[in-house]
């Protein structure tokens, strides 16, 4: 796999959850879960199922974190 994304995390897929349109996969990183909101057909298309090894590609402006 090529990517011209830097930040790529290497993991295991935990969990699939389809909603109406998109879909949030849970990726195990080294006990860390990030989950990635994609389309349903993204997940159909990589055929994608829990179990299976699968790369997380982060290419974002920036990253906020809030509280009250």
């Amino acid at each position: 796999m090529k990517i011209s994304a830097r930040n790529t995390l290497k993991g295991k897929i935990v969990d699939i959850v389809k909603g109406a349109t998109t879909a949030h996969v849970r990726l195990d990183v080294g006990g860390t879960i990030v989950t990635a909101s994609i389309t349903n057909e993204a997940v159909d298309a990589l055929k994608l199922q829990k179990g299976q090894e699968a790369y997380a590609a982060i290419k974002a402006s920036d990253v906020m974190i809030a509280i009250d």
